[in-house]
């Protein structure tokens, strides 16, 4: 441990003096800007940053710390004491040469604010929003109030603008009362409480604090702007950004997603999606400027609308995170760093101010959530651990900061002292949320959802996010329609609906029965999600304009991860599936569902209910099935009947059955566990004695059932084939079928239900 610490440290001098010697360099060249020097800039704050963040996250701290201190010690606090000449080389103080990078800070900044909308889950929000409500206004009002007095309390020797004191004193109150959601959220998920009722609630407040911060910036920004308290601008400051959120989450909300769509499905070149975010960033950056508000407010309201687009959220987060982690905020927090002169703390007025600041920032944050929490309904000890996660200002503080330096609000030492706070106060915070929240009970109530979510994360479905549906103008494919409506309709998927039964000369003539299977999608999963928050889902259809292969594999490269078939003819002569399908199949590595409508479905492809049998074995494949299956009987108010199935018929393991039969017994219990998760009612049936084929076949003749849902493996072979026990029941059941498979072939032959 210590040996590595000792590495990551070893990267400050090895930094210091490469870029000393690129300085003296380049210095000696040219008094203009220099690329050369942006660039050893921007090597020394990466590497010295990354590495104390490093440092920080192995002693529990967040990175933002170390990138902070990083560009203390790079600045005049720590390297320009020690070896002014070098640091004046390497950071001149040349307006040129310094807008070079302020530049690249700036840029920082929206993007940091993009990646923290993006972590903004309004849905939680949303889950706790009373409490976190209450519990938000009175954490801001008591500690904006301590700011604000303190604010008219301060010499005027602090502020840079005596006369503007009124503007002044409101953005300390901002600056003392706002929170870090970004530390909260990862102390909190460390301790594994993001989804506890108190972590939830720790969660959404922070969050709410930001956005009201932000807000509540925005019109300072005005202010200062204006210089004095102009009613009309502070009106146009406010009503610009009431409409500007009321657009943005309505219109804004189809918007964005709708081009992230088209994004991802018509553009061929790379990270197409990613520009399209960025863009979407900076106009919404221009438009919240030009309504007299900072760019802030709207890159963080672009990235929660990015964040709730319910498309490759996953794949967006992971490849915006990594730039911006590595690149942009050690550039942005060290500069912050680098304008913090810690050394005129020497002065003791000015370091009795500070620790004032502390002392009033803490007191009146920790106070008023603690009181917040009080009256939102939580006890003594959620209460403590909200107060002890409010806390924290992290690297929110240091933006605001310095938005309040380049505005003219702040004076450089008020900067200086309010860096130190968000400094102090960030590393106090995670040490006493965690004793906090390691004290804190569980409730039986709260313990069952806990492990409902828990199980449901691992589920396929809850993975689930962009389903795709290959249909021709048959029965079947009305049946198919029903079914990715109702997997759709239970979490509000965007689905695509794919015309595959006519080639580009005669798609005039399928244009009804394309609308009609986009019809049925949306009734579908309107009965389903009427009643939630996805109300309506979003539905799109295309036509067939290639061959078959092309236009599956052409599909598949948008991302789709389930693809849902139903066309006319699924099986062919012997052990074969239909052409189609193989084709298909062969052009889509991601999981299949094929569907076969039969008995009553034929006459009625969108029925009422169902009633459905589902196989399990214990494998994984059947655990996807029978999470398929008990969705479906959720959605389609039908009944669900579980039946076990032995997965070979050598009739040794059949005879060992009889004594095996409490791990038998078990799957049907983790079958009846997981209906029960979803409120569904169940019927289980253990059939050890039977091959698996005739056990399903016998089920189906004996029951009601109408439907009956497969997890299958793909099988490798010539073609396609899920092994002889699906060939079986898809070849002989009365009702219908459908088929959930892998998304890769297996070696192994053994048959799998």
């Amino acid at each position: 441990m210590l040996s590595r610490l000792l590495r990551s440290a070893g990267l400050v001098p090895a930094a210091l003096v490469l870029t000393t010697i690129a300085a003296g360099a380049e210095t000696g060249k040219s008094a203009g800007p220099s690329e050369l020097l942006l660039v050893a800039q921007i090597v020394l704050l990466i590497a010295v940053g990354r590495g104390l963040g490093e440092i920080m996250m192995r002693v529990g701290q967040p990175s933002v710390i170390g990138e902070l201190l990083a560009g203390i010690i790079l600045g005049p606090s720590l390297f320009g004491w020690v070896w002014p000449e070098a640091q004046h080389a390497i950071f001149p103080k040349s307006p040129e040469q310094k807008a070079m990078i302020d530049g690249i800070a700036q840029l920082g900044i929206l993007l940091l604010l993009l990646l923290t909308g993006m972590e903004t889950d309004l849905k939680l929000v949303r889950k706790v929003g009373r409490a976190a409500i209450a519990i938000s206004i009175a954490g801001i009002v008591v500690p904006f109030a301590c700011g604000f007095a303190l604010g008219e309390f301060l010499p005027d020797a602090l502020l840079p603008n005596p006369e503007q004191r009124l503007v002044a004193s409101l953005f300390m109150g901002t600056a003392l009362s706002i929170s870090s959601v970004k530390i909260v959220a990862v102390v909190v998920r460390e301790m594994n409480f993001m989804r506890r009722n108190v972590g939830q609630i720790i969660v959404a407040t922070a969050v709410i604090d930001d956005t009201i911060g932000w807000i509540l910036i925005a019109v300072i920004f005005s202010l200062a702007s204006h210089g004095t308290l102009d009613i009309a601008s502070v009106a146009k400051a406010v009503l610009g950004t009431l409409l500007f959120l009321a657009v943005s989450f309505t219109i804004g909300r189809r918007l964005v997603f709708q081009l992230i769509r088209w994004a991802n499905d018509n553009l061929v070149s790379a990270a197409a999606v990613i520009t399209v975010i960025l863009l979407l960033m900076c106009v919404m950056a221009m438009i919240t400027h030009a309504i007299g508000v900072h760019t802030v407010l709207g890159a963080f309201v672009a990235g929660i609308l990015v964040g709730e687009s319910p498309i490759l959220t996953r794949q967006i987060d992971e490849r915006l995170r990594g730039l911006i982690s590595s690149f942009f905020m050690p550039v942005f927090f060290g500069l912050a760093g680098l304008a913090a002169d810690l050394s005129v703390l020497r002065d003791p007025n000015l370091l009795m101010f500070t620790g004032l600041l502390v002392v009033i920032a803490s007191v009146g944050k920790f106070g008023g959530a603690f009181v917040g929490g009080t009256l939102g309904g939580l006890n003594n000890r959620e209460s403590l651990a909200l107060a002890s996660g409010m806390n924290a200002r992290g690297s929110t503080e240091v933006i605001i900061a310095t938005i309040g330096l380049s505005i003219g609000v702040l004076s450089q030492n008020l900067f200086t002292m309010i860096v130190t706070m968000a400094i102090v106060t960030t590393m106090a915070m995670p040490p006493m949320l965690r004793a906090a929240l390691a004290r804190l009970p569980i409730n039986q109530e709260e313990k069952e959802r806990l492990e409902r979510e828990a199980f449901e994360k691992r589920g396929f479905l809850a993975n689930l996010e962009r389903p795709l549906l290959a249909v021709d103008e048959s029965v079947n494919a009305t049946f198919a329609a029903h079914l990715a409506g109702l997997i759709a309709g239970m979490r509000g998927l965007p689905i695509t609906v794919l015309h595959i039964g006519r080639n580009a000369k005669e798609q005039e003539k399928g244009r009804e029965e394309e609308k009609s299977h986009e019809a049925v999608v949306k009734k579908a999963a309107v009965s389903v999600s009427s009643e939630s928050e996805a109300g309506s889902i979003d539905v799109v259809t295309r036509a067939r304009r290639a061959e078959l292969g092309e236009t599956i594999t052409e599909e598949a490269r948008k991302g789709f991860d389930l693809l849902v078939v139903g066309i006319d003819k699924v099986a062919a002569t012997k052990d074969r599936f239909d052409r189609k399908i193989e084709d298909i199949a062969a052009t889509f590595e991601g999981p299949l569902a094929i569907a076969a409508a039969k008995g009553k479905h034929l006459k009625q492809p969108n029925p009422d209910g169902l009633n459905i049998l589902v196989p399990v074995s214990g494998s994984g494949i059947s655990k996807r099935g029978a999470e398929v299956a008990v969705a479906l009987a959720q959605a389609g108010s039908g009944s669900l009947r579980v039946i076990y199935v032995a997965t070979t018929r050598d009739k040794g393991a059949q005879r060992g059955a009889s004594r095996g039969l409490g791990q038998e017994a078990s799957i049907l219990k983790d079958a009846s566990d997981l209906a029960a998760r979803y409120d569904v009612d169940i019927t289980t049936t253990l059939r050890v004695n039977r091959a698996p084929e005739a056990a399903i076949l016998r089920e189906i003749d004996t029951t009601d059932v109408d439907l009956v849902v497969m997890g299958v493996d793909r099988i490798q072979a010539d073609h396609l084939s899920f092994g002889g026990v699906a060939d079986a029941v898809l070849r002989q059941s009365k009702v219908s079928v459908l088929l959930v498979s892998s998304g890769e072939a297996r070696q192994a032959p053994a048959e799998k239900a």
